[in-house]
């Protein structure tokens, strides 16, 4: 539930954002578009030219929390931010939600879009979709960027604390009957994190473009766990990002702008 309340924090920072930018990220009529996929109207915004980049938030999200990282970008690239399923204005009414559908979601939305690939940066649950993305739709990556993942969802991936919070949660609200769709959804949303994901390290090397992996020093995943995501992708560079929590592209904007931009200009190449 944390994860949950530190995205309505950053919305605030958004907003404010947006009112020096003008521009009202996540509620931007001239840039939306819905996209009908996979029995869902999955509202998108695009902005600038060139190379195509999705942007996908992290859970409890949407567009508006990538609000500091896409003027960057969309001077460079084609940016396609998008409200996952069951986020923002992509209402989604079904019962059940997991990072495989979700990666299968926007493996779709390219298709729809005619994109070939797409450079993908993914934020905590947008990281996890990221991963999941390049591991089932690996055609659909050119190179991504994944900050503040895990691959399972227990306190040796989590701060014990941030778990501990989590489980308290769901041990009052576990026997509650939600009765309105905004209850249920957020009940939802909150079970995505609570029981997933659950990705064997193994799986990672089915991963074959090249893939940075950030996390902030004080993140809330553990070092050790981004470090063991790091060393099971074939070709993966590490970042760790010195005096920040889990939002590095709120925090340092600036600099995990042009630090995963470089990343995706410049050829990979296998450190010694």
């Amino acid at each position: 539930m944390y994860r949950v309340f530190l995205f309505l924090f950053l919305f605030i920072c958004a907003k404010s954002i947006n009112g020096q930018t003008k521009i009202d990220y996540g509620n931007n009529p001239s840039a939306g578009k819905y996209y009908k996929v996979r029995g869902i109207n999955f509202y998108t915004e695009q902005y600038g030219n060139g190379k195509p980049l999705l942007m996908i938030h992290g859970n409890g999200g949407a567009i508006k929390s990538m609000a500091t990282i896409i003027p960057y970008f969309s001077e460079r690239y084609k940016v396609i931010a998008v409200d996952s399923r069951a986020h923002g204005k992509s209402i989604d009414p079904g019962d059940s939600l997991s990072f495989e559908m979700m990666a299968d979601d926007n493996a779709a939305l390219l298709e729809q879009m005619h994109i070939d690939a797409a450079y993908i940066i993914g934020w905590s649950d947008g990281g996890i979709v990221a991963l999941e993305l390049a591991m089932k739709h690996p055609n659909k990556v050119i190179k991504l960027a994944s900050t503040g993942a895990n691959l399972w969802p227990d306190s040796t991936a989590l701060l014990p604390s941030l778990w501990k919070e989590e489980m308290s949660h769901y041990d009052l609200y576990k026997s509650k009957i939600f009765t309105t769709a905004k209850e249920k959804n957020d009940w939802k949303i909150f079970m995505l994190d609570w029981v997933q994901p659950n990705i064997p390290l193994s799986a990672l090397q089915s991963i074959l473009c090249p893939s940075l992996i950030i996390s902030g020093d004080h993140d809330l995943i553990n070092l050790e766990h981004t470090i063991k995501i790091y060393q099971g992708i074939p070709k993966a560079y590490l970042w760790i990002l010195p005096n920040s929590g889990h939002a590095t592209l709120i925090e340092h904007a600036d600099e995990f702008s042009k630090k995963v931009d470089d990343f995706f200009q410049t050829p990979f190449k296998k450190l010694q």
